[in-house]
């Protein structure tokens, strides 16, 4: 009961720090920097993992015959590739070469906020999304959400990032792109929702789970890499 308590108390002091994130207050988890920046990310070469066949052992296979072929000229060629072993050998391996894919090479963003663990807990999840508003536009709004595993201990710094292939705004209104060197977006950094490592959950008011349960279920449904961020 007195968990509960405090965990209602917890709630209701992170529903009004968060609300009052935008004036740079500080919250259980407090933002320190945010950025976003155009990226070239590297395509990945995918490759077939199938073991080649292992060709026979044969007479030339034995130490003398082996210890004889080291001071043979360069290029003089290995006797055993032409058994039967040895060539099927050697045709497995270049249709394996050939079904290895590299992806292309695309044009992505990066979005990433730098925040700082203030509670003294430890946290696991936080969900977080980056708020764009047009200024010649204010009625264009586009949020960017990130579901991240931050494994942040208390006091820690840490970046949230995450790469996409979506922009700040599909839509950018003319007024908007008259001066070329002014600012186009208002930008924004929310923290929605953090999960702590005891089990305690600290969500923004007026951000729903629902709204993103479908983006969620495609984040968690593939193995997670090296990134820490996915886009919701």
């Amino acid at each position: 009961m007195r968990r509960f308590f405090w965990l209602q108390i917890l709630i209701l002091a992170f529903s009004f720090a968060a609300a009052a994130q935008d004036e740079n207050e500080d919250s259980f988890v407090s933002v320190i920097d945010h950025k976003w920046e155009r990226v070239r990310v590297s395509g990945q070469k995918i490759e077939n993992n199938s073991a080649a066949p292992i060709r026979g052992l044969t007479a030339n296979d034995k130490y003398y015959q082996r210890a004889s072929r080291e001071n043979q000229p360069k290029g003089v060629p290995d006797p055993s590739e032409y058994t039967v072993d040895g060539r099927s050998a050697a045709l497995e391996r270049s249709v394996q070469e050939s079904r290895s894919v590299k992806t292309d090479d695309i044009n992505a963003f990066r979005y990433a906020a730098s925040v700082k663990n203030n509670s003294d807990r430890k946290v696991d999840i936080i969900f977080w999304e980056y708020k764009f508003t047009e200024l010649a536009n204010p009625k264009n709004v586009v949020r960017r959400q990130f579901l991240c595993a931050a494994k942040m201990k208390p006091g820690e710094k840490f970046e949230l990032a995450a790469f996409s292939t979506l922009g700040p705004s599909e839509v950018v209104s003319a007024e908007g792109l008259k001066d070329s060197s002014a600012r186009l977006f208002d930008e924004k950094i929310l923290i929605n929702r953090i999960e702590f490592a005891d089990g305690a959950i600290l969500q923004r008011r007026d951000w729903k789970m629902a709204e993103v349960k479908a983006g969620i279920e495609k984040a968690t449904a593939s193995p997670w890499g090296k990134e820490v961020c996915k886009i919701l």
